[in-house]
């Protein structure tokens, strides 16, 4: 044929038929291979099939040069189940095409291993390539070629080289050339039903291994069963897309505040979906401050790749912040996803945010949240260490106890360390490499270098049930797209109806108290019932603990706080008395946002009896939903307002008091003046004590502060400017000052009344608007049920 006719083009696949590819109609006998078209299909599960070469006779045919064909494709198909005998992978090389009307007109097929890699692989933006393919080429000639025949229209094979210039792999590992490597008719069908079951693809191989009587029989390996699945998931999820679309379509039509992004063009969608109705949006705006990106159904074993973003309410509950489908997991969709979700949420970022232990995920929260603490979810480790680690579980059954104790017992960082070194050198893991990827990583899942910052978890050692998936119990392995919305809208209404009954046992019941104190009391008052149970269990605990003072700096004094008996498990408090803070080496108010065993006892033996503003939370408060801001001092009305300010001024005078006597008695000089200074003050308290309660004179006129106000007392002092004149005597002014120090504390106590008055009309506001909506709850609740 004329080369004027012809061009020449070159084909840039990976080699052939691939594991999956197409559909495997034919017959599977021994005088014959089953082989797929697309040999040059990139993924071992890529589509397609085609005419399949039966070589004739001999099944052990060598090819010559001269060999005729009856298509292309059946050359395609001899030469690739020439290198499965043989014992290498096979590809498409280069081509020739007609110029009169295109059709190809000859063939190249190569060894895999034909060429050299081309350097200048293709870079992420900006920044090399995370995961270098491995160089498996190594400029080998073998190859066959076959070109068309006129008039005959025969395939006749026109070159020929078959020495390698590497070694070829044995018959039991032939299976795991890229280009032998098939998922036939049969095995599909079988991955689809384990799948649909909720198995995962490490036990599907095994279960294939199994039924074929070993790997090599299998046919591919577990990566191809892994994309097999994902493609498979990906192809039945984007046939259904119109569906969702056209469901959030609809929602935010009805409800202009529910918000929806999709990722690309919404006609042609190729991205992630987010959405957030009007309730989850509302949400974050009281709880928004931890949040969880649960990634659990992205897992193989489910067929949604779904993402929701989940809070923590005032009861403990887990609430939702959003939802996102996942079909692209790159970085940049991770980005463009948290992007959104911050957009919808009013761009306020949380203070702390979890995630399963992912790079990608990591890398995207450290673009868009970086002043977020980003943590990993501690029990998807666990449950990954079962799986990495089985073989030390098998034969080391303390190993588990041991690790459990290792990550969440210890204390500090030092003792961390030095538990987990001894935890490796015991069972012998210095080198196992998955287990120095998370120890690397350590920061970002052990709790002792995360209890600085708030997560909202009751306890360090058990999984709170927020951590719980917001749909467990609703979707699962086998829902699909049609069931989902139905599935999603039953868990949004049962996840409300438990907070409803939440409310409603909080505002109509009163828990059992366990003590005397003030402080219980109040926190009843404060707190749900689910938080106040937990504070009243750290409560109660402290009367098994002892303090002791270890230092005093004259502003902040610490405490050495322990068990009788276990000072070796001491914790330390610093205590600011003047401005009634503490902290704990515990750090569990920090991190859950209640207050510890530990502080609670000091302020026991420090005469603190009810908590101070500072430390009720209140997103922990049964008003946490409420739009007024309710700034308590203490507990509830004067009682506990005085019980307060008379603890600080208790605390105050001891604190002066102990820097007077420890100045006083640092000579003799220092002692006499002391003892004088102290003698006056001595009859100065006894003068006010003894004034205190008795209606206050001023010359000769009785105060009418308390009826009008105070305002006569302004006149009075008005219209007698001589009062305080130079004519007076020392005590006159010294009993001058004492009345007016006492008209200025009943106005403040007047102040402090009409104050816990207000707050006691409108907590009664908020509790009456709350029994309302529990109501109106219940009210749509039983005409459902009507209905």
């Amino acid at each position: 044929m004329n080369m004027e006719n012809e061009m020449i083009e070159f084909d840039i696949g990976l080699g052939g038929g691939g594991a999956g590819s197409g559909d495997d109609d034919a017959m599977d006998s021994e005088q014959h291979h089953v082989i797929d078209e697309e040999m040059a299909d990139s993924s071992p599960t890529g589509g397609g099939g085609g005419a399949i070469y039966i070589p004739e006779g001999d099944p052990d045919l060598e090819p010559y040069e001269g060999m005729e064909f009856e298509s292309e494709e059946a050359a395609k198909a001899f030469y690739n189940s020439y290198g499965r005998r043989v014992g290498f992978s096979t590809r498409v090389s280069s081509s020739r095409r007609s110029r009169k009307d295109g059709a190809i007109i000859q063939r190249s097929f190569v060894c895999a291993k034909e060429g050299f890699r081309n350097l200048n692989e293709k870079r992420t933006k900006d920044r090399e390539i995370k995961r270098p393919r491995i160089i498996t080429r190594c400029g080998c000639k073998a190859s066959l070629s076959v070109k068309i025949q006129e008039p005959s229209g025969k395939w006749v094979v026109s070159g020929l080289v078959k020495e390698h210039n590497h070694e070829l792999v044995p018959p039991d590992e032939v299976h795991r050339l890229r280009s032998h490597r098939q998922i036939s008719g049969p095995a599909k069908t079988l991955i689809d039903t384990l799948q649909a079951a909720g198995m995962g693809p490490r036990r599907i191989m095994s279960a294939l291994i199994k039924e074929y009587g070993g790997a090599s029989k299998v046919g591919f390996t577990e990566v191809d069963c892994r994309n097999y699945i994902r493609n498979n998931r990906q192809r039945s999820f984007e046939g259904e897309i119109q569906l969702l679309l056209d469901y959030l379509r609809q929602m935010h039509a009805d409800n202009s505040s529910f918000f929806y992004a999709v990722q690309g063009d919404e006609d042609q969608y190729t991205g992630n979906v987010f959405w957030a109705d009007p309730k989850a949006r509302m949400n974050y705006t009281y709880f928004g401050d931890t949040v969880t990106f649960d990634t659990t159904y992205r897992s193989n074993r489910y067929r949604l790749p779904f993402a929701p973003f989940i809070g923590v309410n005032h009861h403990g509950q887990p609430v939702l912040f959003g939802c996102a489908f996942l079909l692209n997991e790159s970085e940049a969709s991770f980005v463009w996803l948290f992007k959104t979700w911050l957009m919808a949420m009013s761009g306020r970022p949380p203070v702390s945010i979890t995630t399963d232990h992912d790079t990608v995920i990591g890398s995207a929260i450290m673009q868009v949240f970086p002043e977020t603490r980003h943590r990993f979810c501690k029990w998807h480790i666990f449950k990954k260490c079962q799986e990495k680690l089985s073989h030390v579980f098998l034969t080391h059954p303390n190993f588990e106890a041991d690790f459990h104790k290792c990550v969440n017992l210890t204390d500090s960082i030092e003792e961390f360390e030095s538990c987990w070194l001894s935890l490796v050198e015991k069972f012998d893991l210095r080198d196992h490499e998955w287990l120095q990827t998370i120890y690397s990583a350590r920061r970002q899942w052990v709790p002792v270098y995360l209890r600085d910052t708030f997560f909202a978890e009751m306890s360090i050692t058990q999984r709170s049930d927020s951590m719980n998936s917001y749909f467990d119990g609703y979707v699962n392995a086998s829902t699909n797209l049609n069931q989902f919305f139905k599935l999603y809208e039953k868990a949004l209404e049962s996840r409300n109806e438990k907070e409803v009954k939440a409310d409603y046992d909080t505002m109509n019941t009163s828990p059992v108290l366990k003590t005397p104190s003030p402080m219980e009391k109040q926190a009843s008052e404060l707190y749900t019932r689910k938080l106040f149970a937990r504070f009243q269990e750290e409560l109660v605990g402290t009367l098994t603990f002892m303090a002791s003072k270890v230092e005093d700096d004259g502003e902040v004094t610490t405490y050495q706080v322990a068990k009788f008996g276990e000072d070796h498990k001491a914790y330390y408090v610093k205590f600011n008395v003047l401005e009634m803070r503490a902290t704990c080496s515990c750090q569990m108010f920090e991190f859950s946002g209640l207050l510890c065993r530990h502080v609670l006892a000091i302020f026991r033996v420090t005469n603190v009896l009810t908590l101070p503003s500072h430390y009720i939370l209140k997103r922990w408060t049964r008003n946490a939903k409420s739009s007024i801001i309710l700034e308590e001092r203490g507990g509830s009305g004067v009682v506990s307002s005085y019980l307060e300010s008379h603890t600080v001024r208790f605390n105050t005078l001891r604190h002066e008091a102990f820097k007077f006597v420890e100045e006083g008695a640092e000579s003799i000089d220092s002692y006499n003046v002391a003892i004088v200074a102290l003698k006056q003050a001595a009859k100065r308290v006894a003068v006010a004590t003894k004034n205190e309660g008795k209606t206050p004179m001023t010359n000769g006129r009785v105060r009418e502060n308390v009826t009008n106000g105070g305002s006569q007392a302004n006149n009075s002092v008005g219209n007698h400017p001589r009062s305080l004149s130079g004519q007076l005597s020392e005590d006159d002014m010294d009993r001058k000052i004492q009345d007016l120090t006492h008209e200025v504390d009943c106005a403040n106590r007047k102040c402090e009344v009409y104050r816990a008055n207000l707050l006691s009309v409108l907590r009664d506001i908020e509790d009456h608007k709350q029994q309302l909506s529990v109501k109106v709850q219940n009210i749509k609740l039983s005409m459902k049920d009507g209905l």
